[in-house]
């Protein structure tokens, strides 16, 4: 009976950053002005695809979806980072742990479908321009969003069952800012092979054919530019997708550093920090990079920003103009 006292865990406390104790404020009003911006950028991304005609097509489809999902799980972490920054830890129900658990297995997952669709996107926008929006049917992206998120949902269940039935006997604090599945590693005293074959097996089951579907589309991408003999065509078409390339790099960047160092490289503090970039820094950078690179998304905020803050003048130089 004493032993299964001890291994039954009804709640945890997530520490957070409990080594800056003099930076709690001053960090909670940075992480709400970047979740602020995060909010705003991905938003606005999302309104500008919805509002302007020309942004109607596949490659802003899935830059919808990709904004959304930034926004999704950033709420997941940031909100309850902040609460724990004012509270200085938080408390939360074994299930509520699982659940932040399995969501940002969820984004992690999603993201890696959806670069990798989107780099199909821009393989075919590249190498086969005529035939794109014939290839590119409105059916098919809806099909690719939907077989995205719906195996996205799947994978996650494996882990997280696992987890939800692991003992927990050494303590219930949790040395991260989430429900990460390294740190609620360090407090089972349940055997981890399990858990460790399944994150191989199903890691390679998405990792290596994601990661392989992105790079050969841009072996075949750069292949396809450099047979461009006049200096502007290879401009125009790499800049059809050096954003969704930038993207592509600084994701796997991120999640090599955090999921594939070697285990005698690992620590909760680094898979702290590693995670906490990864949280803030992609879905913060995304908006900024596709914004400031991308001719059409300038120009349709530029448009509709003029208009917001203009009405009556437009109003006026149509009226000029009709007349």
């Amino acid at each position: 009976m004493e032993e299964e006292n001890l291994t039954t865990v009804t709640e945890f406390i997530i520490l957070g950053f409990p080594e800056y104790p003099d930076l709690q404020i001053p960090l909670f009003l940075l992480f709400l002005l970047i979740y602020l911006i995060i909010l705003m950028g991905n938003l606005t991304i999302i309104a500008l695809t919805c509002l302007d005609p020309r942004l109607h097509t596949p490659m802003y489809f899935f830059l919808c979806n990709l904004s959304f999902l930034d926004i999704s799980y950033t709420s997941v972490t940031l909100p309850r980072l902040l609460d724990i920054f004012i509270r200085k830890r938080q408390c939360i129900t074994a299930a509520g742990c699982f659940t932040q658990a399995y969501f940002f297995i969820f984004s992690v997952c999603e993201e890696l479908l959806l670069l990798t669709v989107m780099a199909y996107d821009r393989y075919v926008a590249v190498c086969h321009p005529l035939r794109y929006a014939v290839i590119m049917n409105k059916r098919l992206c809806v099909l690719m969003a939907m077989g995205t998120c719906m195996f996205s949902f799947l994978e996650p269940v494996t882990h997280t069952v696992i987890f939800s039935h692991f003992s927990y006997c050494r303590s219930n604090e949790i040395n991260h800012f989430f429900c990460d599945l390294s740190a609620l590693l360090k407090l089972s005293c349940t055997s981890t092979s399990t858990i460790d074959l399944v994150t191989y097996i199903l890691g390679g089951f998405v990792a290596v054919p994601c990661f392989t579907g992105t790079l050969t589309s841009y072996v075949y991408i750069i292949s396809a530019i450099l047979r461009i003999r006049s200096a502007e065509g290879r401009r125009k078409a790499f800049s059809t997708c050096s954003s969704h390339l930038t993207v592509v790099i600084l994701f796997y960047v991120t999640l090599t550093c955090l999921y594939m160092r070697p285990a005698s490289m690992q620590s909760l503090d680094q898979n702290k920090l590693i995670a906490l970039l990864y949280n803030v820094l992609i879905p913060l950078i995304n908006p900024i990079i596709y914004t400031l690179k991308n001719r059409e998304v300038k120009e349709a905020l530029r448009k509709h920003f003029s208009r917001t803050q203009f009405p009556k003048a437009h109003e006026n130089i149509f009226q000029i103009s009709k007349s």
